[in-house]
């Protein structure tokens, strides 16, 4: 097995250390290039880093959550630290978080992969993944997209960021962090601990995972959550138009305070939060 890459954290816009740190962390392709359209809408509340996790990386949940925690110390001021993870990366985040329970003021999770190892199916998925033949494992890629996406919602350029981002992922990296989903589990991380405001993205069009019914299953763990349901998103929703993280974190109060704060559109928010 590889020796454990080394993850970075990098600045999309810049430092812009008068803010609060903002730290997200990606889905399956591991590098955070996709959060690029939701990152652009907050950087004038945020200094932002995207994690970068290497496409030969072959750590444990551990050896990833260690390493997050010291490149987030090392950022750290005396800001707030907003912690945002995504699909297989709201595993990350909840494994950073219990590693470290006062590490963040806020914690963000969308669409948590966390119920992966639930359904069979995808046990399955991941057990022969490293053995599929290279063509029928790309062309199996494509083929996914219409499950892991509500392509209808997402725009032509975005859809294809989506698939370049797909495409980059190698196969052992992909048999890999799939393996690392079917091992994981809520229960020996004691989220009880965890002090971060929490909010839990969740999307009721998701065709991937059952994303409210994890969501719900967290809001019992996590001690300070709220729930916002994303009536007609799939797994994949932060590309889709309309959606503004920005906005869904004013609509919950998760925004920084300003001194003057344009109101988001009716169209940027689709649904008021279900508080748990």
């Amino acid at each position: 097995m590889p020796e454990p890459a080394i993850l970075k954290l990098y600045a999309p816009f810049g430092k812009n250390p008068q803010h609060p740190l903002f730290i997200y962390f990606p889905g399956m392709d591991g590098s955070g290039e996709l959060f690029g359209l939701q990152s652009a809408e907050l950087k004038s509340h945020f200094d932002i880093r995207c994690l970068v996790i290497p496409g030969n990386d072959m750590s444990s949940w551990e050896g990833l959550a260690h390493q997050a925690v010291q490149l987030i110390r090392q950022e750290a001021r005396t800001a707030p630290i907003y912690l945002c993870g995504e699909s297989f990366g709201a595993c990350l985040a909840l494994r950073t978080i219990a590693l470290a329970p006062a590490l963040a003021s806020h914690l963000i999770l969308i669409n948590s992969a966390s119920a992966f190892h639930r359904f069979p199916w995808m046990q399955w998925v991941a057990s022969i993944t490293p053995w599929v033949a290279p063509p029928l494992y790309q062309s199996s890629t494509l083929t996914s997209l219409p499950v892991l996406a509500n392509l209808s919602r997402i725009g032509e350029v975005n859809r294809q960021a989506l698939m370049r981002a797909m495409a980059a992922v190698t196969q052992a990296s992909t048999a890999w962090r799939l393996s690392l989903l079917s091992q994981f589990r809520l229960e020996p991380l004691r989220l009880h601990r965890v002090t971060a405001q929490t909010l839990l993205v969740a999307s009721l069009g998701d065709r991937l995972l059952p994303s409210l019914e994890e969501a719900q299953r967290l809001a019992t763990l996590l001690p300070n959550s709220r729930i916002y349901p994303l009536p007609h998103s799939g797994h994949v929703s932060l590309l889709e138009d309309g959606v503004n993280l920005g906005a869904i974190m004013k609509a919950v109060g998760f925004l920084p305070q300003v001194a003057i704060a344009k109101e988001p559109t009716a169209e940027k928010i689709e649904r008021e939060p279900i508080a748990s």
